[in-house]
């Protein structure tokens, strides 16, 4: 049992840096084709790197490497060591690849042909370094640092500053109009992030409040092969216990279960919400390895 632990464990591992590398790769090729050409700094110490590049001539890679130490240095004994030590390998691969890969001519010189697809290009070569358990960056263990420091504000909210204070610098050191194009950058790679970790399809997730919560169910379950939950309440006005039904249905489907819960009771009350990535029978089967 023990070493079938071990060997999954070590296949996970083999996997998660395959995963950094390929994405490393991917993302370093966005800087030569499409961002470095066009001053456009999308944020971050990769960012900066490429503001000081088009100022003094500095290599955008090494550049970016050596910004990155001193935050290393300071999230070792702050964060954990494995996620540290995948963020300083993936670090090191993104860094250097960018430098080896800059005599490669540029795709585009149209600044916001460049700034759409470089966000793509690294989009979806950072959501595969995060499936590998990794960032590219020392900006993200400063955005956690200071998140346990000041638990009110959220790494994300850290990181969207970070790269605001970059677009700035780059609005004043190269011009408004690059740092426009960057903002469009770090928009669509954000975007692009979300997709290659959650995926293209949203399934929904469907609320029903009824007194004919058993017969909607059955016919939920019955009709249209899709399982409920069901949960109990209180109204908050009357303080009356009721039930709400709970189920997760495809994108295509939300229209057919708003016309069965009408049909079946036209007081009923329902809402719905986005539901990012749904495991389980009837939808995604559980992937360990990813």
């Amino acid at each position: 049992m023990f070493a079938w632990y071990r060997a999954l464990t070590f296949r996970r591992q083999i996997k998660d840096y395959a995963k950094i590398v390929v994405g490393c790769l991917l993302a370093a090729l966005s800087y030569p084709l499409f961002l470095v050409p066009n001053a456009i700094a999308p944020g971050g110490v990769t960012g900066l790197g490429t503001i000081l590049h088009h100022l003094f001539g500095v290599p955008v890679g090494i550049t970016s490497l050596a910004l990155n130490v001193p935050l290393f240095v300071m999230g070792y004994r702050a964060m954990g060591k494995r996620f540290v030590f995948r963020t300083f390998v993936a670090t090191i691969i993104f860094s250097l690849a960018i430098d080896l890969f800059s005599p490669l001519e540029p795709v585009t010189l149209n600044p916001l042909m460049a700034s759409i697809f470089g966000g793509v290009l690294a989009g979806i070569g950072l959501g595969i370094i995060l499936r590998g358990s990794a960032t590219t960056g020392g900006s993200d263990m400063l955005a956690r640092m200071l998140h346990n420091r000041f638990a009110d504000i959220s790494v994300s909210m850290f990181l969207f500053m970070f790269d605001g204070i970059v677009v700035l610098i780059s609005a004043f050191t190269i011009s408004m109009e690059a740092a426009l194009y960057a903002m469009v950058a770090v928009y669509i790679s954000a975007r692009t992030i979300d997709v290659v970790l959650s995926g293209l399809e949203s399934d929904k997730v469907c609320y029903v409040i009824s007194s004919k919560y058993k017969e909607i169910a059955n016919e939920i379950m019955t009709t249209m092969e899709r399982g409920c939950t069901l949960l109990d309440g209180q109204g908050g006005y009357t303080g009356n216990p009721l039930k709400m039904l709970l189920c997760v249905v495809g994108r295509m489907e939300v229209t057919r279960l708003k016309t069965l819960v009408h049909d079946m009771d036209q007081d009923a009350f329902m809402f719905i919400t986005d539901a990012h990535e749904t495991l389980g029978e009837g939808f995604h089967r559980f992937n360990q390895e990813v």
